[in-house]
């Protein structure tokens, strides 16, 4: 609440302070000082009232930042400016500069200039094929198919790049589980790690379940952060453009294109490997619909066929893996170009970025939040400080610090 205060109500106070009391008296020894009708004017242009110390400071600060006709919440340039047109006080602006910088509504709407914090942290490729896969729902796609689907669901092997899709009418984990043990352990075996984020649908009792009793390691980016799990996304990047070049006018058709997208892309060269997907996976060049075939077939065998395929493999999976660390090494130095590092720490007071915006006035920043546990470097558990069931994982690109107001008196 604002209290606010008169001419005379300001000359009372600076009586009451020991500070004034005595500049007053011995006015003749400031020379950048004056009095005025027995108030203690600052010389500037205007001269401005020096103000004393106490809850009035805070009152100055919060009607020229906080009040819609003095303020409305405009930045710390624009608050000092128009304060240091009214009045002074000792570390006034940095009084202010502190004011702004912890103002929660500011925090929560303005929009972020920089690049978001945090240096990239890529995962390290596997040794080999179907050691790390990544999943992710991508959708709903509108329109709705003919035949009722309206997402994706999509598994990426993080060495090779061979992907694998299906549409599906939603985004159950019942529907994940189906498509897990159908098209893709009854078709290539069992991974041994799987990545996806903390979607409902990957973390039901079910998922968990499922992940136990095949054997397979589940491991969690958070839903914040796509640079974890980025795999997935550039695909899905590339999938919507094509299924939609090859689809009918009125798009409802795209889950019968699908496959022809995905065969098209795990037979193509990956610019992050190198090579070909579909060759990694199963140690052989693709043979596409249109290409030219030998009249005569010969049926040869090869007692070595084994041992070579398996050296070849070996090479193009090393090959794979030297192409992966140096794209990301080349990736992570544009992505850390001028961008902060920001160290944080059991207790400190955030914000996390919302997740779900549906205007473009909705804050941009949810809180506060107190980080409670750190699971990694930039992973960290948050509970918010009026909510204490609400309790989120998130990363420090989402992590907004709130600085500490203090007191002006």
């Amino acid at each position: 609440m604002i209290v606010s205060f008169t001419w005379e109500q300001l000359k009372q106070l600076q009586h009451q302070d020991e500070q004034i009391k005595h500049m007053i008296s011995h006015i003749k020894d400031f020379n950048n000082y004056f009095l005025e009708d027995n108030m203690l004017m600052k010389k500037s242009s205007p001269p401005v009232p020096f103000v004393p110390k106490g809850r009035i400071r805070s009152d100055i600060i919060k009607i020229y930042h906080d009040t819609p006709a003095n303020g409305a919440h405009f930045g710390r340039n624009r608050t000092t400016q128009k304060i240091k047109q009214r009045y002074f006080w000792p570390n006034m602006i940095e009084d202010i500069r502190n004011y702004v910088k912890s103002c929660i509504p500011c925090l929560q709407n303005n929009h972020r200039r920089q690049k978001p914090p945090g240096a990239l942290k890529p995962i390290e490729p596997p040794e080999g094929v179907w050691q790390l896969l990544t999943m992710d729902f991508h959708g709903p796609l509108s329109p709705t198919t003919r035949n009722g689907n309206k997402y994706i669901i999509s598994l990426t092997d993080v060495l090779s790049k061979f992907v694998i899709t299906k549409a599906v009418r939603d985004c159950t984990a019942t529907t994940t589980a189906r498509f897990i043990t159908e098209e893709v352990i009854l078709k290539y075996g069992t991974p041994k790690c799987i990545l996806t984020d903390n979607g409902t649908h990957f973390t039901a009792s079910m998922m968990s379940e499922l992940f136990k009793k095949i054997g397979v390691t589940h491991l969690y980016s958070t839903p914040y952060h796509p640079m974890t799990n980025g795999q997935i996304e550039r695909y899905n990047a590339t999938l919507d453009s094509k299924i939609a070049a090859l689809s009918n006018e009125q798009r409802t058709d795209w889950d019968e294109q699908l496959p022809f997208v995905t065969f098209n892309y795990n037979t193509n060269i990956h610019t992050t490997t190198g090579q070909i997907p579909f060759e990694l996976m199963y140690g052989r060049l693709p043979i596409l619909p249109f290409d030219q075939q030998q009249p005569i077939v010969t049926l040869a065998q090869d007692p070595e066929h084994v041992n070579k395929l398996k050296q070849f493999l070996s090479s193009l999976t090393a090959h794979a893996k030297s192409s992966i660390l140096k794209q990301q090494k080349k990736y992570k130095e544009r992505y850390d170009r001028h961008r902060t590092n920001p160290v944080y720490k059991l207790d400190d007071l955030v914000l996390i970025q919302a997740l779900t915006r549906r205007n473009k006035l909705d804050i941009r920043y949810e809180g506060p939040f107190r980080i409670v546990q750190q699971l990694g470097t930039k992973t960290f558990i948050v509970k918010h400080i009026k909510k204490p069931t609400l309790v989120r994982q998130v990363t420090s690109d989402v992590i907004r610090p709130l600085c500490e107001r203090r007191k002006y008196y």
